[in-house]
Formats: C-alpha cells, sequence, structure tokens
C-alpha cells in the first residue's frame, strides 16, 4: 500500500482467509461477505502485520470488529476519493434517500469549507460498492480532516447548512488525536475523542491538537 490505513478507509482483500478473528468468526459472515466487498478499517491498538477493521452484514446487528492481514491488500479506498467520485449524481436511487439527497444540496458548502471531507458510513459504503446498504432513515456521516483547529465560524456556518438537510448529518472532525464530533467541539467544554486506545474525554475542545494553543492562530 502506498499510504497507512486510516480509519473509515475501505479496503479490499485478496482471499477471504486475511480475515483473522480475537475467536472464532461470527456465524453470519461467509453467507454475506466475501473478497469482492471491502472492510472498513477501525480504531485500535496497531498489531504487528494486522490492520484494525470491520465488516458489516446486511443487518445493522451484524457487525464484527476483526483483523486484516496487511500483506494480503489489493485495493483501498478513501472517505475523500469516495466523495471526490461524486457517485450520488447518477445514483439510481438518489429520488428515493434522503441521505443522497443531502450530499447533492451541501457539496457546494463542504466545498468551501476550507477543509479536506470524506464520506463514510452506510452512504459511504454504498456509493464505493454499489450495494444498497442506505434506507430512507439512514444518517449522513461525514469526515473533516483537520491537522490544525478549524476557524469556529466557518465550521458554525457548515453546521447551520447541514441542519437544514433532508436528513440528520454526523460530522466528525479528524484531529491529530483522534475523531471528534464537529457538535460536540462547536458547544465547547469537555469533547470525547475516538482514538485508537479507547475513547478519550478532554476538558476542553483545542486540547485535541497538542500543542494547539500554540498554533491557535494557524487555522485551518
Amino acid at each position: 500500500m502506498g499510504h497507512p490505513c486510516l480509519p473509515h478507509d475501505l479496503l479490499w482483500l485478496d482471499r477471504a482467509a486475511a480475515l483473522v478473528a480475537d475467536s472464532t468468526l461470527p456465524d453470519w459472515l461467509p453467507r454475506h461477505w466475501h473478497p469482492g466487498l471491502p472492510v472498513v478499517v477501525r480504531r485500535a491498538a496497531a498489531r504487528a502485520g494486522l490492520i484494525a477493521v470491520g465488516v458489516r452484514g446486511p443487518l445493522r446487528t451484524q457487525r464484527s470488529a476483526l483483523w486484516a492481514s496487511s500483506q494480503q491488500l489489493c485495493r483501498a479506498l478513501s472517505p475523500e476519493q469516495v466523495a471526490a467520485q461524486q457517485g450520488w449524481r447518477q445514483h439510481p436511487r438518489l429520488a428515493e434517500l434522503p441521505a443522497l439527497q443531502a450530499l447533492q444540496q451541501a457539496h457546494a458548502a463542504l466545498q468551501d469549507c476550507g477543509l479536506v471531507w470524506g464520506i463514510t458510513g452506510s452512504a459511504g459504503f454504498e456509493l464505493a460498492t454499489g450495494q444498497a446498504t442506505l434506507s430512507s432513515n439512514s444518517d449522513l456521516d461525514l469526515l473533516l480532516r483537520c491537522p490544525l483547529p478549524p476557524a469556529r465560524s466557518r465550521m458554525q456556518t457548515l453546521a447551520a447548512t447541514l441542519a437544514g438537510l433532508p436528513c440528520r448529518v454526523d460530522v466528525q472532525l479528524q484531529t491529530p488525536t483522534g475523531g471528534v464530533a464537529l457538535e460536540e467541539w462547536l458547544r465547547g467544554g469537555r469533547v470525547l475523542v475516538k482514538t485508537a486506545s479507547g475513547p478519550l474525554l478532554l476538558d476542553e475542545p483545542l486540547a485535541a491538537w497538542p500543542g494547539s494553543r500554540l498554533n491557535a492562530m494557524e487555522q485551518c
């Protein structure tokens, strides 16, 4: 692979045997997953030669945390690459899926927000694979790459735009420390940060960027 795998990346494996479980593979997996479908990189402490991944079945209860051999990857697709393809524009289910309609309506605002953005969750999976994973009740999950603290005013403007869309939009800021919900960051006070070693509760939002007090003016 040309770059390290990051949380929410979609990975294609060259064989089913590339998947490893801590105990046993779930019963549903052989019926609903095959190497033609990707797995999703998840946050977990590193293991030599293995990548932490999640595998999804057709039901919400069919989710499994597994490991994939790093030597048996044949393709990777990042959330921002999914977004760049703009597959929702000609999607055959656009008229029936609020999440795809929300993407259509939010695209200009996301492009103007000043950050690299991507699509995750069910919408990202369906756009990348063509598998019907979205429903009319599905949220839209988005990711914003934030190597530095974003400008609060710009994020408030984006949040206001997303609030008026046809479905709920869940935005995660990908900070150097981990993933932070945009809604929590804008609210201020303590924030929950999703890290590879587990959730971390920080007393104030800027703590998600190490050294942020020194770099407060270097806003992305």
